[in-house]
């Protein structure tokens, strides 16, 4: 490896690690949807080709099942958009045992259950937007 290379690669890091940063950063915040967020842009970001490098390896966080869940939905549904495979480590992640609704709205309920992607309703999460979608 060159000099600048290594420069480089200090100060850069990989979007592998990158990705790992996202979600520990989401294992140890009381204030979710920045991280959220931030991992959505990194994830809509991403193109077929780097989705099997880059999310090859399960995040190291240690996260509670919504954010893991959270976490294994943005990734199957990105890999689904971009027509890959999902990473095998996304199907490890066990749904939720309870349905969870991105809004307290009882009224938007039915328009969550019949709107949300796939890959959130079967893990038991009811959202709007989704990879690269701002709200």
């Amino acid at each position: 490896m060159s000099t600048s290379a290594w420069v480089l690669a200090k100060l850069l890091p990989s979007k592998q690690q990158e990705f790992q940063d996202l979600v520990n950063r989401l294992a140890h915040t009381d204030q979710p949807s920045f991280e959220l967020a931030a991992l959505n842009d990194f994830l809509a970001g991403l193109d077929g080709n780097e989705i099997a490098e880059v999310l090859m390896e399960r995040p190291r966080a240690q996260l509670s099942p919504l954010p893991a869940n959270q976490v294994a939905a943005m990734v199957e549904h990105v890999a689904y958009l971009r027509g890959v495979p999902v990473p095998g480590w996304v199907n490890q992640v066990e749904p939720l045992q309870e349905p969870y609704f991105a809004t307290a709205l009882v009224s938007l309920r039915l328009h969550l259950l019949v709107n949300s992607p796939l890959a959130f309703r079967r893990r038991n999460l009811y959202v709007d937007a989704t990879v690269g979608d701002r709200v």
